[in-house]
């Protein structure tokens, strides 16, 4: 059996909700919550050197289905504003 692990914070006393799992309507799963004693530690944002070598710039360069790579960005970030803004209304 595979695993997934989501870490969030609690943002509603008494309630989670987690999307964008790889299940499919009619399988049973089963949910455990383990809370952490500890708030995680916030990451420390990467440095412009970091980032250039993180491979993240230019991912889509050779991809031959992203022509434009900046435009498609574009595209998933208003994509995900907009699922953003449904989920809240």
């Amino acid at each position: 059996m595979n695993t997934i692990t989501v870490e969030q914070m609690i943002t509603v006393d008494g309630e989670i909700t987690v999307k964008g799992l790889p299940i499919k309507r009619g399988q049973y799963v089963e949910v455990i919550v383990v809370p952490h004693e500890k708030e995680i530690p916030a990451k420390d944002p990467l440095t412009v050197g970091q980032l250039k070598q993180s491979g993240l710039i230019g991912l889509w360069k050779d991809r031959e289905d992203i022509p434009d790579g900046a435009s498609y960005a574009r595209l998933l970030r208003e994509q995900a504003q907009l699922r953003h803004t449904h989920d809240t209304a």
